[in-house]
C-alpha cells in the first residue's frame, strides 16, 4: 500500500501521540516525507528521533494560533518544495452535561477541533490550489454523526468538521484536490484523559474498554493516502466490531 504514499510531503498536526503518532509511524514506514506537529516538543523529538528524522521534521505548534499553523506548513514548504498531504487531526475531547457549564472547555473545543482545522486548511490550500495537487485529511468522529447527552458540544465540533470538509470538497474540484473525512470510534488514544468532570470520565473510560489500536486509524490514513490520483475516498467511519455507539 506504498503507491501513493512514498516521497510523500505529509503534514501531521497533533503528532505527539494517539492517532497522529500511529500515523506518522505508519507514514514514515511507508516512506512518506514527514513534518511533525504538537505543543509537546519533548515528545515530538522522541518520536522523530525513533523514526529518523532530522530535528527540522518537528516544529512546536499550537494549532489554536493561526500564525503558527502557517509557518508550519511555510516550512513543510520551504523544507521539501512542497505540500501533499495535510492531516489536520490535533484535538480533545472535555465532554460535560450542558447544565454544568463548562464553557472553559467548550472554547477548547471549538479552538482545537475546529478553528484548528480550518487553520490547517487555510495554510494548506494556496500551494495546493498553485500545484494543481494535494489532499486534505480531516479527522472528524463517531460523535460526528451521533451525539451522546454529554458530549453535545464534541459532537458539535466533529460535525462541523464533516460539514467543513464536504464544503471543501466541493470547492477544490477545479484544482485537482482530494478531501477525506476520517471518523474513528473507540480508538485506543489520550483523547479521554482530556475529560474534566471525573464521573463522565470514568464512563468514557468504560466504553473505551473495547478500544482498538491506534494503528487502525493508520491504516484508514494509507488506504486513503494510496489511492490513485483520480480516486477521492471522501469519508472513512469506523469503530471496534462490538461498538454500538
Amino acid at each position: 500500500m506504498t503507491d501513493g504514499i512514498k516521497d510523500k510531503v505529509v503534514v501531521i498536526t497533533g503528532a505527539s501521540s494517539g492517532l497522529g503518532e500511529a500515523a506518522a509511524r505508519r507514514l514514515a514506514r511507508d516512506g512518506a516525507k514527514l513534518v511533525l506537529c504538537a505543543r509537546r516538543l519533548d515528545r515530538l523529538n522522541a518520536i522523530a528521533g525513533e523514526l529518523g528524522l532530522g530535528s527540522d521534521a518537528v516544529v512546536e505548534t499550537d494549532v489554536t494560533k493561526v500564525d503558527q499553523v502557517k509557518r508550519l506548513v511555510d516550512h513543510a514548504v520551504r523544507l521539501h518544495g512542497r505540500i501533499d498531504v495535510i492531516i489536520n487531526n490535533a484535538g480533545l475531547m472535555p465532554h460535560s452535561p450542558l447544565e454544568r457549564g463548562k464553557v472553559e472547555d467548550w472554547d477548547r473545543m471549538i479552538d482545537v477541533n475546529l478553528k484548528g482545522v480550518l487553520y490547517g486548511i487555510a495554510a494548506a490550500l494556496p500551494y495546493m490550489r498553485e500545484q494543481k495537487s494535494g489532499q486534505i485529511i480531516n479527522v472528524s468522529s463517531v460523535a460526528g454523526h451521533k451525539v451522546n447527552p454529554g458530549g453535545a458540544v464534541y459532537a458539535a465540533t466533529k460535525h462541523g468538521v464533516r460539514v467543513i470538509s464536504e464544503g471543501l470538497r466541493q470547492e477544490v474540484k477545479p484544482y485537482n484536490i482530494r478531501t477525506t473525512i476520517i471518523s474513528p470510534g473507540a480508538v485506543a488514544t489520550e483523547l479521554p484523559d482530556s475529560i474534566t468532570e471525573p464521573d463522565v470520565a470514568e464512563r468514557v473510560r468504560k466504553v473505551y474498554e473495547m478500544a482498538i489500536p491506534a494503528d487502525s486509524f493508520a491504516s484508514m490514513v494509507a488506504f486513503a493516502m494510496s489511492q490513485p490520483e483520480d480516486v477521492d475516498v471522501n469519508e472513512i467511519l469506523f469503530r471496534p466490531t462490538r461498538q454500538e455507539y
